[in-house]
């Protein structure tokens, strides 16, 4: 099934009879909003050597700035190859669109492009959320995923810094990240990852690695705990909505809400939900 594109994604494609102008690379800056951080060194030489044989095929679509400069909007790579190419000037789409839609253009084009880690997926997705007040169902929409799959996207902000730097150099998988996570400690989940990624351990025996250990700590077998099948559905939707995991402790006409964050980012993400 082809993925839906969202709001805003058909300007990124050239109209009927539009003209491609041919920029100086040199006038032509990075959106320092983009979220993808890592260009792969290999990838760009072969796109810079492609570039040098046959040219930019397609061309980069950036916003006009005032001083005679422009900001890309989507085609980073191209353009980075393409200066490494040694090319003077590259085929550009013009957008005059204002700074808010310029980024979430470019935050939906890289992610339906499917092109970054799954880090920097995830702060996209935070930064739909936090950045234009977008609800995860609303984000779930524009990139044409279902809302489960942005949920677990975000929770991986929940981990560590040096966690997540190892999913994004590729050390770890998602599936990893995700297992690591139902790890509670923040300094056993590094523990945990770093030997995962020294062991080249498959993500079942991740899995199976952290329920030991859980099990291990608490001195006591892995069962499932009895709660009221009202509370534990409440739980799951809460978790679902809020990206990051809630336990509703429930006694007689009271309790309480617990819920977890492991860095300052992920509680002011939190923060902001509760104040919309």
């Amino acid at each position: 099934m082809k993925k839906a594109l969202g709001r805003g994604l058909d300007a990124l494609l050239p109209a009927e009879g539009e003209e491609i102008h041919r920029i100086d690379v040199e006038k032509i800056f990075p959106n320092p909003g983009q979220p993808r951080k890592r260009f792969e060194e290999e990838s760009l030489r072969q796109l810079a050597s492609s570039i040098m044989e046959k040219g930019v095929i397609q061309p980069i679509v950036v916003n006009r700035n005032g001083d005679g400069t422009f900001t890309i909007v989507a085609g980073e790579r191209r353009w980075r190859a393409s200066t490494l190419a040694g090319v003077k000037q590259i085929p550009c789409i013009l957008r005059d669109s204002g700074g808010n839609d310029s980024l979430e253009i470019s935050l939906i084009e890289n992610i339906q492009r499917e092109n970054l880690n799954p880090i920097e997926t995830a702060h996209a997705f935070n930064e739909l959320i936090t950045g234009f007040g977008l609800r995860q169902e609303d984000v779930a929409g524009k990139v044409g995923k279902d809302r489960a799959t942005v949920a677990n996207y975000l929770r991986l902000l929940n981990l560590p810094t040096e966690v997540k730097d190892l999913v994004s150099d590729g050390s770890l998988s998602m599936g990893h990240a995700r297992a690591i996570l139902s790890i509670g400690e923040p300094v056993l989940q590094l523990e945990i990852a770093k030997n995962v990624a020294a062991q080249n351990l498959s993500v079942r025996e991740t899995e199976n690695l952290c329920k030991r250990l859980t099990a291990e700590k608490q001195n006591r077998p892995i069962r499932k705990e009895e709660k009221d099948p009202h509370v534990a559905s409440a739980e799951e939707d809460l978790t679902r909505s809020l990206g990051t995991k809630v336990r509703i402790l429930h006694k007689g006409k009271r309790g309480k809400i617990e819920i977890e964050y492991y860095s300052m980012e992920e509680l002011n993400r939190l923060i902001d939900i509760f104040k919309i």
